[in-house]
C-alpha cells in the first residue's frame, strides 16, 4: 500500500524559513512534487523533481525554495526560505510512478497524494 506522509508544517514569521518533508512508502517513484492551495484559491504548482534530480519550480518560488529527494530513504523535501504571506497554504505532496514529461508534472499528472500540511506565514 502506497503512503505519502508529510511533516514539518507550522507557523513562521515573514522572512523566515521552514522545511517540509514527504516520506513515501510502498514503492519508489519516477517523480515527486509539491502543490499548494490557499483559502479561496486554486491548487497551484510549487516544485517537482524526477528521480534523476532534474527539478522545476514555479516562478513565484524560484530562488527561495529548494526541492530535493533522498532516493534511499524514499523521502522528498522542500526547503522554504524568505517566506512571505503569499506562501501561506496547505502544501500537498504528490508522487508519480511512471515516466512522463516535465510539462505533465507541472500540470499535476501524479498517481498519489499526501494528506497536506498547513504552512502559515505571519506578519
Amino acid at each position: 500500500q502506497v503512503q505519502l506522509v508529510e511533516s514539518g508544517g507550522g507557523v513562521v514569521q515573514a522572512g523566515g524559513s521552514l522545511r517540509v518533508s514527504c516520506a513515501a512508502s510502498g514503492r519508489t517513484f519516477y517523480a515527486m512534487g509539491w502543490f499548494r492551495q490557499a483559502p479561496g484559491k486554486a491548487r497551484e504548482f510549487v516544485a517537482t523533481i524526477a528521480s534523476s534530480g532534474n527539478a522545476r519550480y514555479a516562478d513565484s518560488v524560484k530562488g527561495r525554495f529548494t526541492i530535493s529527494r533522498d532516493n534511499v530513504k524514499n523521502t522528498m523535501y522542500l526547503q522554504m526560505n524568505s517566506l512571505n504571506f503569499e506562501d501561506t497554504a496547505v502544501y500537498y505532496c504528490e508522487a508519480r510512478a511512471a515516466f512522463t514529461s516535465m510539462s505533465a508534472l507541472v500540470a499535476g499528472k501524479y498517481d498519489y497524494w499526501g494528506q497536506g500540511t498547513q504552512v502559515t506565514v505571519s506578519s
